[in-house]
């Protein structure tokens, strides 16, 4: 995933072997430690070919490697989540300066960091939409009621099947806009075969969105989505409501971005 994006900006892409260790199995442990000890000599060698001035980490343990060879470049750090997990904390430790989300991060942080609040930078791409402009490129009556369903950038297969269950009456009364992640794309035309003709027009169904995300996101009166960072940001920056479903499988980051945002009153 990270491959294709960083190549659809033509931005020259390097990847490095790496896993995680936080919250791993005894027995995938030792796997994951040898592929880390793999990704530190790979990091080693492309910092000696690029030879940057400064690094950029937006966290994650395949960022590990490449942290431990910088010392002692300089290196900022960005924090999309409210809670930073184990990666992030030990990144922080090497960082020249971290920027945050939010004013609640700062808690986890120690003192004698350099902590700025920046918010969550959202695309230019995304920022281009309106109402208007979005409902235009769905083909949606500026008068109906818009319900926006996503997953992520691979999707969520809890919530499609949620969806896909109470498609038709879902349908009768709203359009629904389902980016459904790519893992589950085969499963769509069995159940667009199931509607009739005027409720498969009110189903606008993607396997992902590029920039095309502002148009579903601006045109949008409901959102159903995990709770990932970029939450964070381009919800709030289109004044869109939502129903929030953490994904529960990845320690608890995305519960405290869901309750970050509901305790604002914006989910």
């Amino acid at each position: 995933m990270e491959k294709d994006l960083v190549s659809r900006q033509h931005i020259p892409f390097r990847g490095i072997p790496a896993a995680g260790v936080h919250g791993v199995g005894l027995q995938a442990l030792p796997g994951n430690l040898l592929q880390l000890a793999k990704g530190t000599l790979a990091s080693r060698k492309i910092l000696r070919e690029f030879q940057p001035d400064v690094l950029f980490f937006t966290g994650g343990y395949v960022a590990v490697p490449m942290a431990l060879m910088a010392i002692p470049r300089n290196s900022l750090l960005y924090v999309p989540d409210i809670e930073p997990g184990l990666a992030l904390k030990t990144l922080a430790r090497f960082a020249d300066c971290i920027a945050v989300t939010a004013e609640e991060s700062r808690a986890f942080f120690p003192s004698s960091k350099r902590v700025v609040v920046t918010g969550y930078p959202v695309r230019p791409e995304i920022k281009k939409w309106d109402r208007l402009t979005g409902r235009a490129w769905l083909g949606i009556d500026e008068q109906a009621k818009v319900l926006l369903v996503f997953g992520g950038s691979k999707g969520a297969h809890s919530i499609n099947q949620a969806v896909w269950a109470a498609l038709p009456d879902l349908l009768a009364n709203m359009h629904v806009v389902h980016v459904t992640g790519q893992a589950d794309w085969q499963a769509v035309d069995a159940q667009t075969s199931r509607l009739t003709d005027v409720l498969r027009s009110h189903y606008h169904v993607y396997p992902y969105l590029h920039e095309e995300m502002g148009a579903a996101l601006a045109a949008a009166d409901l959102a159903v989505c995990r709770a990932g960072a970029s939450t964070l940001g381009e919800l709030p920056y289109f004044g869109l409501p939502a129903v929030l479903v953490p994904y529960p499988y990845a320690w608890r980051y995305q519960k405290v971005n869901a309750e970050y945002l509901a305790s604002r009153g914006a989910a």
